[in-house]
């Protein structure tokens, strides 16, 4: 352990001495110095948590009540030297437990990655530049940015801090925020009471600052503690759950039923005791569903993986479930509607308004009025838009071969792109003229941005930008084109606002005033009264192409799109025809919103689809107003005060890119390129996970039934079994790991986005799926017998009229397995039929294997077969023909009836 590993009292050292300490400096350090101290130090991260071995989880997958059932059936068969039942009824446990281990481990590496992927970020200064780093990249010595919402991403001694306040109670218990500062505290101070420290793990709730990294990894104090490593979240959801119970009681009424029917066998019907105990197995094993559960975590993990391929990143699994049945979904827009990439428009002054050429974050353009193009020496006003827009701005913007990008808020960064534009002097144009004294951060509360500099000759100035209303309220006079400033002009002004926001801009104001020289700190009383406005900025951030798709598709799905934002009304409303949002002509406010009641906000949210210049208190009303209706709501956030609304949401979705770690973590999903479009993707895989998991139960639920079915009306009737149950077992071995496993990599159906929403309170076993158990399996056991008993009159022997009978019930599966991928459309169709590679591979190995079964000598001998003619294998497949033919036209009445309902 280095001399720095073991000091702990940094926030007892002044900011020089521990810059002095760490031999940094408050540029950052340079890149080759980070790659030194990383290899010094190692990442900045903690231990990964204990896991279990291979061998554990695998022994695990016998640990359930069925395994337990089928080993004692085994340990009887043993007893009773039937070693051939004895070793396929192992087989199918071994079978079992494989699947579920593979299962388990793809779960777990899918969550892995997904944890990879939301990787916090952070702001640092490197070589003097500001950069976004992985979290884990920090060393000791770098200089980290911060601001409210962030999660502090190791241990940081403060060098500067403006109203910063932390949520500390992961280490503490401190139940509100604390306050913190540059001003050192006493070596002995205790942990809560370090005011001039960040520790990792705590949460920034207010203000915003920069400091020094001083521990990383496990060298924090959150390291130091044990139990706070997360372990791999459970793959499991309610929905998981719920078919789990079922399946525990299903298994507790089967094996119910096969003591009664062992009863009544022995002593009523009179069937030998080895026989009729076999007979028991075979039912027991043909009814209980083993396999589902970890076919329908199976699921799960594919659709896990399928939306993470589409830049939505589950963070807890049952938001996979509400999507499936989201009826409204809140949108932010800039960013997610639109692309996030703010461009200056147009500059309004008291005299003129101003053209602004060029594109992205590029700092090279143009300035020009009605008479063409002007420069600062003609027009001084256009150097005072460039100082405010260059100074008011904590942005940086960066060159890659992949063009001009912004580092920090993307309309700052169309800021200083103008400033570049108007100086002609690049993207930072007043580095090393000016330095910053002192900040007002930006805040929802009062809406603006204030900062106080100094130039090289002692000249102090405060410059702001923010809302033009509250701008408006600080200023009484206004500049002119020469410099000049005369009393303000409200009206004017107001006008201009409502021409930029009608034509979708955002308009922000720019304002400024002379400051003493012995002025060194900044507040709110400074500003008001005391400014000259400089003029108006529109911004245009025009939306995404794929996002005016993408909301067409959520309406096709009966989904309303509402986009809530803190924009200007007629912003707002431009924006959203541009993005074909049903209702644009009504907007609501902020102010309106207050002004309504819970009731009649309930009433007025439903009806609009627009609102504007709204706070993250008014996204917690609509949520919670929009729920009173019955309607499942998605919600987009990014902030950290947009953390209450996206754990109140059905569904929270927080912006990976723009987003802090706070609204990441009250988020059930996080979308990893901040797109709307990721959003109707995820709702659409979200439909497919359900109705692929609603599949594997249609398909699991009728077959099982089917097969026991043939066993309980063969004992309580006192015939022979038409399928043994060595059979029976080798049946439910062969399909149950590969056909109903199939289900699970189905794509999405046809119209999965033209169907509504799905009630939120529908039952897991609706009546629908009551019927088709029944329907199906009545088949089964109709086909079954019929076969059986065709092939006895026929003159066969009996153990040809079960080979028949078996591969029947297998040909009914696969057929069924056809039929249920189309749920909701024909499944006679050229792309039903043509089905995906994995149905193919899945119904191959069962042919084959049912071949190996039926015409091999050994296993023949094995299992009781024996080798079907030709043309009675005809009749089989002509059987599952006229089941596939059944079951469907009886679908297809089904969906007309529904479809007659509805109109």
């Amino acid at each position: 352990m280095s001399d720095l590993d073991r000091r702990r009292d940094f926030h007892a050292q002044a900011v020089s001495e521990v810059l002095s300490a760490l031999n940094t400096t408050q540029a950052g350090l340079s890149l080759a110095e980070v790659t030194k101290r990383r290899a010094e130090h190692g990442p900045n991260r903690l231990p990964e948590p204990p896991r279990r071995s291979g061998l554990v989880r695998f022994l695990l997958q016998f640990h359930n009540i069925l395994i337990y059932v089928l080993l004692a059936s085994a340990g009887v068969t043993a007893l009773l030297q039937h070693w051939i039942d004895t070793g396929v009824i192992l087989a199918v446990v071994i079978g079992n437990a494989v699947i579920g281990y593979l299962q388990e481990g793809r779960a777990e590496e899918a969550m892995n990655a997904i944890r990879g992927m939301l990787a916090p970020h952070s702001a640092v200064l490197r070589d003097g530049t500001r950069r976004s780093v992985d979290a884990a990249d920090l060393v000791p010595g770098d200089i980290v940015l911060f601001e409210a919402g962030d999660r502090v991403p190791a241990d940081v001694r403060l060098v500067e801090a403006r109203g910063v306040r932390v949520e500390e109670a992961v280490l503490t218990g401190e139940s509100v925020p604390v306050d913190k500062s540059t001003e050192l505290v006493r070596p002995d101070a205790a942990l809560g009471d370090r005011s001039s420290m960040l520790f990792s793990g705590t949460l920034i709730a207010a203000g915003a600052g920069r400091g020094i990294v001083v521990q990383t990894g496990s060298n924090t104090e959150i390291g130091k503690i044990s139990g706070m490593l997360a372990s791999v979240e459970t793959l499991t959801t309610p929905l998981v759950h719920q078919m789990d119970i079922f399946a525990r009681w299903l298994t507790l009424f089967i094996l119910l039923v096969a003591f009664l029917l062992l009863v009544y066998g022995y002593f009523v019907s009179g069937f030998e005791f080895e026989e009729l105990f076999m007979m028991v197995v075979g039912l027991s094993v043909a009814a209980i569903p083993e396999g589902l559960p970890a076919v329908l975590t199976i699921t799960l993990a594919v659709g896990v993986q399928a939306m993470a391929k589409r830049n939505a990143i589950v963070r807890r699994l049952p938001a996979i479930e509400t999507l499936g049945s989201v009826s409204v979904i809140c949108s932010d827009k800039t960013g997610t509607l639109t692309r996030n990439e703010m461009n200056v428009a147009e500059l309004v002054t008291a005299e003129h308004m101003y053209a602004v050429s060029g594109s992205g974050y590029q700092p090279e353009g143009s300035v020009a009025n009605a008479t063409g193009e002007m420069s600062p020496q003609l027009h001084s006003i256009l150097g005072d838009f460039a100082l405010v827009a260059g100074l008011c701005n904590d942005a940086g913007l960066h060159q890659s071969e992949n063009g001009w990008h912004v580092e920090g808020d993307p309309m700052e960064g169309a800021l200083k792109a103008l400033a570049g534009k108007i100086t002609g002097a690049g993207a930072d144009p007043h580095s090393g003229v000016w330095a910053r004294i002192n900040a007002i951060p930006f805040d929802a509360a009062h809406r603006y941005m204030a900062v106080l500099h100094e130039d090289q000759a002692g000249q102090r100035r405060i410059d702001v930008k923010g809302a033009p209303e509250a701008i408006l309220a600080l200023c009484t006079t206004q500049r002119l084109t020469d410099g000049k400033d005369v009393p303000l002009e409200h009206d004017y002004w107001s006008g201009k606002v409502e021409e930029l926001a009608a034509n979708g801009q955002r308009v922000l104001a720019l304002a400024a005033c002379h400051a003493p020289e012995d002025k060194d700190d900044l507040v709110h009383a400074d500003l008001d009264g005391r400014l000259s406005l400089i003029g108006l900025v529109g911004l245009i951030d025009p939306p995404r192409e794929e996002a005016i798709e993408a909301v067409a598709e959520c309406h096709s799905a009966g989904i309303r799109v509402k986009m809530i934002t803190g924009d200007h009304a007629a912003t707002a409303r431009a924006i959203a025809a541009m993005i074909g949002l049903k209702n644009t002509e009504k907007v609501l406010t902020g102010l309106d919103i207050d002004m309504l009641d819970d009731g009649a906000l309930a009433i007025a949210a439903v009806e609009t689809d627009v609102f504007a210049r709204t706070s993250p208190a008014h996204k917690l009303r609509l949520v919670t107003a929009l729920q009173s209706r019955g309607l499942t709501v998605a919600m987009t956030g990014d902030g950290v005060n947009d953390a209450p609304a996206l754990k109140r949401a059905d569904a929270g979705i927080a912006m990976g890119q723009k987003g802090s770690e706070a609204a990441k973590e009250a988020a059930e999903l996080v979308l990893a390129d901040d797109n709307f479009a990721s959003i109707a993707a995820a709702v659409r895989e979200g439909r497919t996970v359900y109705d692929n998991i609603q599949k594997v139960i249609s398909w699991t639920l009728p077959t099982n039934a089917g097969e026991a079915m043939t066993i309980v009306v063969a004992l309580l009737a006192g015939l022979a079994l038409p399928v043994t149950a060595v059979q029976i077992l080798w049946v439910n071995l062969v399909t149950a790991i590969t056909l109903g496993l199939a289900l699970a990599f189905e794509p999405s159906e046809t119209g999965t986005m033209h169907r509504p929403p799905r009630r939120r309170d529908e039952p897991l076993l609706t009546s629908g799926l009551v019927w088709r158990i029944a329907f199906i399996s009545t088949l089964f056991l109709i086909a079954v017998f019929g076969i059986y008993f065709y092939a006895l009159d026929k003159g066969h022997p009996v153990q040809l009229a079960q080979t028949m009978a078996m591969n029947t019930l297998v040909v009914l599966e696969i057929f069924n397995l056809f039929f249920i991928r189309n749920m909701y459309g024909t499944s006679l169709t050229w792309e039903a039929v043509r089905g995906t590679k994995v149905i193919w591979i899945c119904v191959i190995s069962v042919t084959l294997a049912q071949f190996a079964i039926t015409y091999l000598p050994f296993m023949q001998a094995v299992f009781g077969t024996q080798s079907v003619p030709l043309l009675d294998g005809v009749l089989i497949v002509a059987v599952g023909m006229t089941f596939f033919a059944l079951v469907e036209t009886e679908k297809q009445m089904r969906l007309a009836f529904q479809t007659r309902a509805k109109a």
